[in-house]
């Protein structure tokens, strides 16, 4: 850090990502498991990936991503599960920061459900 300017730009964008971990009611939530197991498997990455890609499309008001503990499928890690207002919960699998852009994209961006990353798809 060499001023007050690059200070106040590292404040601001750690802001911009806090501000995605919010609370709103009317909004789809992304929960990340990040027990021991989440992060062993690689849920960090899936985490920032998601938060990056909602940022980047300016969903922040529409989707709020948040961390959780442990799901109880450990198997399956990193867990990640999409709860919109009035549809189904969706858990998605084994996911990866290149599957999370695809669900941004396809799930929460056009509302159809990647199924093939859906816990019901694998074995």
């Amino acid at each position: 850090m060499k001023s007050l300017a690059e200070l106040k730009a590292i404040r601001d964008k750690a802001r911009a990502e806090m501000d995605l971990r919010k609370e709103n009611p009317n909004a789809a939530r992304v929960l990340v498991g990040m027990a021991t197991c989440g992060i062993a498997a690689g849920a960090r990455p899936v985490l920032n990936a998601f938060t990056e890609e909602i940022a980047k499309r300016g969903l922040t008001q529409d989707v709020v991503v948040t961390q959780t503990g442990c799901i109880g499928i450990c198997q399956f890690e990193p867990v990640v599960e999409i709860e919109i207002p009035g549809e189904e919960k969706v858990t998605y699998v084994k996911m990866t920061p290149e599957k999370a852009v695809k669900v941004v994209n396809d799930h929460l961006v056009n509302r159809n459900v990647v199924t093939e990353y859906t816990i019901g798809a694998v074995k």
